[in-house]
């Protein structure tokens, strides 16, 4: 039995007259623990109208929304917190505007950033790319030692990211990752993003 849970991340683009219906068939479809918003192209203003649209989907759902980049913009629009990376502005000053909602931080494959990220007060680490990845361009490699590592030494969960699917996820999750964050696993499957999440599900239980 593992504690391990989705951790869904949106498309790098997505249109907001078909999404909504789109992302409420995949929450409906199985577990998963959250949902980051992640438009890194998106005007504020675009970001904001997809907060609107998309939060109220998730938070109905019991599903933690969560917004990349911009822990200020996240307080300000009543998502559950903020996902930022190493580049991502004041992880300080992130943690004070959130006050009790969730912050993230993207730890790459860096034991020494994980610990600073701890201490600062983040509610979980994240550590990748564990794969290759379409999403992003991903500079840093980690590998599932460090999730062993983490997971045998501190209480604050992690979060496995870059590349994963149902075939390849069974390592991380024995190794001791407390959420896989996918994009592409469940948005791209042949069958449909709730396909995917059943999916993804399905090879969290089985590993």
């Amino acid at each position: 039995m593992t504690d391990c849970r989705l951790y869904l991340i949106t498309p790098p683009s997505i249109d907001l007259a078909t999404f909504p219906d789109l992302l409420a068939r995949a929450l409906d479809a199985g577990d998963v623990a959250c949902l980051q918003l992640r438009l890194k192209e998106a005007p504020r203003d675009d970001l904001r109208r997809a907060i609107d649209a998309l939060r109220p989907i998730a938070q109905s759902r019991e599903v933690a929304f969560l917004l990349n980049d911009d822990a200020e913009l996240a307080a300000q629009t009543g998502c559950d917190g903020a996902h930022l990376g190493q580049e991502d502005g004041d992880h300080a000053r992130a943690r004070t505007l959130l006050r009790d909602a969730t912050l993230g931080i993207t730890c790459h494959g860096s034991r020494h950033l994980a610990m600073d990220a701890g201490e600062m007060g983040a509610d979980y680490v994240a550590f990748g790319a564990f794969f290759p990845t379409a999403t992003k361009d991903a500079q840093h490699r980690a590998e599932p030692d460090i999730l062993e590592w983490w997971s045998s030494l501190f209480e604050i969960p992690c979060v496995a990211i870059g590349g994963i699917t149902a075939e390849n996820c069974a390592p991380l999750v024995r190794a001791g990752a407390d959420f896989l964050a996918v994009v592409g696993a469940v948005w791209n499957h042949p069958d449909g993003p709730a396909a995917g999440v059943r999916a993804m599900n399905a090879a969290i239980s089985g590993a």
